[in-house]
């Protein structure tokens, strides 16, 4: 399939935008490899290759453990994800599917003993981030491969 709109190439004013967010969470108290982590399960749950391809290319230059990228997807069932990185996938979770309306009490309360009020609100502005830069890239048919870790960094 033939990309419909090349956002990346010409970096475009709506990424751009986009992009004061990603310097904003990359100040955040959330370790930068989990935001990493959260951004590639939602990409997983929404089918993006191109962040799916991204965000494991990064997660893997800066160190982050092979058994952690092949097995996301099963995190539930993987021995070696952290309570915090299990609430935080959770969260990722609910906030992306918003099964029946809402994020259950039992995710909420789950994410908010491994994280402060100030790293929730950053860790849904994350969610919703990756969630919008998903869209993006399915709509126009962005393809994925080509990514170089570390490409956008500068924004």
């Amino acid at each position: 399939m033939e990309a419909r709109i090349n956002l990346h190439e010409k970096g475009h004013s709506a990424l751009k935008a986009m992009y004061g967010i990603g310097a904003y969470l990359a100040k955040s108290r959330v370790e930068r490899n989990l935001l990493n982590l959260i951004y590639l399960r939602v990409s997983q749950i929404n089918g993006c290759a191109f962040c799916i391809d991204m965000h494991s290319k990064d997660l893997r230059v800066e160190g982050e453990a092979e058994q952690k990228l092949y097995l996301l997807n099963a995190w539930r069932e993987a021995p070696f994800y952290s309570a915090r990185e299990r609430a935080a996938f959770a969260y990722a979770e609910a906030v992306t599917v918003l099964k029946d309306r809402e994020v259950t009490d039992e995710v909420f309360d789950a994410v908010n003993e491994q994280f402060s009020h100030e790293e929730i609100v950053d860790l849904t502005l994350a969610i919703t981030t990756i969630n919008s830069y998903n869209r993006f890239n399915i709509a126009f048919r962005t393809e994925a491969g080509s990514y170089e870790p570390g490409q956008f960094a500068v924004h």
